[in-house]
């Protein structure tokens, strides 16, 4: 599949000033200003992040009103149930929050609830609060969730139980009527940073319980690797206090995690230090497994446990779901791309919509997401629970997937999401009809260079700049993550040694030189553009550290290439 490139612009001039007071490479000052970090203040704020540029949770609407009522609640010996979603943002949210409230409060008046996704969905659910007034609970504390469910805590509020709302989704024009709504995203709510995760609202929460009571950081610092494991998990962006958080979360999952996530590095077989892509891509998908194949409450179980060997038990269950999920998802792919594979009028159009009632609820949207990789379009995939046709969408960067879906609305049971994935429920029936009228719906919306991907290049590089003083301050940069991604590099005319070669049929092994200098590379699934390492290219790539026998050495990830020529 083709690719577009897209170099970033900085002002040369704030690169420039920057380059003076840096005196660091002029491509890391060019990232550097493209970023907005365009003085010498900003950048030493950026390389240097600290906890103690955190605000004042306070800030936030409602945090003083929620507070007072918990320790309201503490001093009546009210029971406090701990709610959250099932995913990783979700769980973090609530084993943080409940361990700290263990610390501040008798344990025997505290539970923690997670909903099962098929029985009972995402958010605050009926089942959930019936379970809270059955059990005697008035005080019920929503994490990563919450601040759409009007109906569900109106409900609540009837039978005599209060509500506190930690969420970061986007309110709708109606709020529920809880005690208190703690969500940055509220248009009338001054705290500075917008973009936290459900487990950094919960987090300030604690804060400030903390700040309240006289309680050393020590006491609520120590969720920071929690923390940093719902930012790295739940996709928001790596700025401001989310970057403190996770640069800080990091570096307690690198040195004293919680036992939880201890055991989950241990199974995921990870002896070196963790970057947050490990967390992203070793730590969240067994966290969410639990959740997508089974119960999620184990996942919480296994984060407030303290005994390592018995953290070790929750985790291997978590990683059962995931070994479960991985294989589900890998048939169900393989499947999916023979359906459109086998049907030319499935491969010539700009949608995807894909349906078999066999297939496993729990990893339908990691499919869809699958199946963007090879098919760049806006993808439905849908299989079939309890006689009802639902499923995942997920769209390609700059398309409006919920508005699409709207469209379609007189074919749906329900629907829900945002700009970029959504859920979706309709009569078996209806799938034909609801696949032709998206297709139309986008075929007529989508602007054609939005089903091209793209690659964003941060700048361009010689080889002769790619030294170990370059990679070390280019580290500096980590936590990488949306908003602050991984700085990508183009080098042009770069010439084969004559040593790169094919490996695994799908991979190439690059051995490159450009004037002189030469370094080696990898790039996945790039054999079948071998052929263009015959003139000279331009490569795509980041930089890596390749450790081989106990020598280190830099090499090149390569995204992409293409000839010099063209």
């Amino acid at each position: 599949m083709n690719k577009r490139w897209k170099i970033l612009q900085a002002d040369t001039g704030k690169a420039a000033v920057l380059q003076e007071s840096l005196k660091i490479n002029p491509a890391l000052c060019h990232i550097l200003a493209t970023r907005g970090f365009d003085s010498f203040d900003k950048a030493k704020q950026y390389f240097r992040p600290q906890l103690t540029d955190l605000h004042d949770p306070r800030l936030m609407k409602d945090m003083d009103k929620a507070v007072q009522h918990i320790l309201s609640a503490c001093s009546k010996k009210e029971k406090i149930l701990v709610f959250g979603d099932y995913d990783v943002d979700g769980t973090t949210s609530v084993a943080c929050m409940y361990k700290f409230l263990c610390k501040i409060y008798d344990p025997a008046l505290l539970d923690f609830y997670i909903p099962h996704r098929y029985r009972e969905g995402y958010g605050v659910s009926k089942m959930g609060i019936d379970f809270a007034k059955e059990n005697n609970f008035s005080l019920i504390i929503s994490l990563d969730c919450g601040i759409k469910s009007v109906d569900l805590i109106s409900y609540a509020k009837d039978i005599g139980i209060d509500f506190i709302i930690c969420d970061h989704h986007l309110p709708d024009e109606e709020i529920p009527p809880a005690v208190a709504i703690l969500n940055p995203k509220q248009k009338d709510c001054n705290y500075p940073y917008k973009e936290l995760c459900g487990c950094g609202v919960g987090f300030k929460l604690i804060t400030a319980l903390a700040t309240e009571l006289n309680i050393d950081e020590e006491h609520y610092h120590c969720y920071l690797d929690l923390v940093a494991t719902a930012i790295a998990a739940d996709i928001v962006p790596m700025t401001g206090e989310n970057r403190i958080l996770a640069y800080y979360g990091l570096e307690k999952i690198n040195s004293n995690p919680n036992p939880g996530i201890k055991a989950l590095i241990f199974l995921g077989g990870i002896q070196t230090k963790l970057s947050i892509n490990n967390v992203v891509f070793v730590i969240a998908p067994r966290i969410n497994a639990a959740g997508r194949m089974d119960d999620a409450k184990k996942a919480v179980q296994l984060f407030i446990e303290d005994d390592y060997n018995h953290a070790l038990a929750f985790a291997e269950m978590l990683h059962s779901d995931n070994t479960d999920r991985k294989e589900a998802d890998s048939s169900i792919t393989a499947e999916a791309l023979a359906i459109i594979n086998e049907d030319v009028s499935l491969q010539n159009k700009k949608t995807t919509v894909v349906f078999r009632d066999h297939w496993h609820k729990g990893v339908v949207g990691i499919v869809a997401s699958r199946l963007i990789e090879t098919y760049f379009r806006p993808t439905v995939v849908l299989t079939e629970s309890g006689g009802i046709a639902t499923g995942s969408a997920r769209s390609v960067p700059g398309f409006n997937l919920y508005e699409a879906i709207h469209a379609c609305r007189e074919y749906l049971l329900g629907y829900g999401g945002h700009f970029a994935a959504a859920g979706l429920s309709l009569l078996p029936e209806h799938v034909e009809a609801f696949a032709r009228k998206f297709e139309e719906t986008v075929a007529a919306t989508i602007p054609e260079h939005l089903l091209i991907p793209e690659i964003i290049i941060d700048s361009e590089i010689t080889f002769a700049d790619l030294t170990q003083n370059f990679y070390n301050i280019l580290s500096q940069m980590e936590p990488f993550g949306p908003e602050n991604m991984r700085p990508v590099f183009v080098a042009k005319n770069v010439l084969d040694t004559g040593y790169s070669k094919i490996v695994k049929e799908q991979h190439l092994r690059f051995v490159v030189k450009q004037d002189k200098i030469s370094i080696t590379g990898i790039g996945f699934n790039l054999a079948e553009k071998f052929e263009l390492l015959k003139k000279p290219v331009d490569i795509v790539f980041t930089l890596d550290e390749n450790e081989w026998n106990g020598n280190v050495s830099l090499q090149l990830k390569v995204i992409d290439l293409r000839s010099s020529e063209t």
